[in-house]
């Protein structure tokens, strides 16, 4: 099971992640979360990033130029699209050279329908709760709600993933479940991670994995 830790910006958390080899690490460049992660941002530390942990910048409702420029600035390898972003907006993103990550919020309501105009012009999709807030909110969707995806795309889960109920994903192992998506039920404050929790997560995977095999 591939894990993505999300809402890092604090160099020494990050590199104490690090440690634990995550396969993904995200960065938010949305100004309205309390995980952003500010105007001055080192991009030498996202650059020092090891290359086998992929880097990703999580955007809100930003235009083209920002993403492109900003994923340039800090070498991601994804940028993840966390708002109202049309398929047009992510061929035009592909179109110049960003791979992408296209998050979409679910409940009872959601028409999976919606997504086929989006696989052409995306690398993975994120399967996030709907809230009031674009993500972050540590609420956790009903997974069972996946059943009704075809099962095309790889995607990541992400919306309250927690020691308490990470287990349940291998309810989904069929699925083309890609990675969970970790962030507010492993924090000590907004944008600092709880390394240990991180660890005993990693540790409850490992029999899931161990199962697939």
């Amino acid at each position: 099971m591939r894990i993505k830790v999300c809402g890092m910006r604090d160099s020494e958390n990050l590199n104490q992640l690090l440690e634990l080899q995550p396969d993904y690490v995200g960065f938010i460049f949305y100004e309205g979360s309390p995980r952003f992660v500010g105007e001055s941002f080192d991009a030498e530390l996202v650059k020092s990033v090891p290359r086998w942990v992929k880097k990703v910048g999580v955007f809100v409702n930003a235009s083209v130029e920002h993403i492109v420029r900003t994923a340039r600035k800090y070498s991601l390898d994804y940028v993840q699209l966390h708002g109202d972003e049309t398929p047009d907006f992510c061929r035009n993103l592909q179109f110049k050279g960003i791979n992408i990550i296209k998050a979409f919020a679910i409940d009872e309501a959601f028409n999976f329908t919606k997504l086929n105009n989006y696989k052409p012009h995306c690398d993975f999709f994120l399967f996030d709760t709907k809230t009031a807030v674009a993500g972050g909110s540590g609420l956790a969707f009903d997974w069972t709600l996946l059943n009704r995806y075809d099962n095309d795309k790889p995607f990541f889960l992400s919306g309250g993933i927690s020691l308490a109920n990470v287990e349940q994903v291998g309810e989904l192992l069929n699925l083309k479940l890609h990675a969970i998506d970790i962030n507010s039920k492993f924090e000590i404050e907004p944008g600092l991670k709880d390394i240990e929790k991180i660890r005993q997560l990693m540790t409850k995977l490992n029999p899931v994995e161990e199962e697939v095999e």
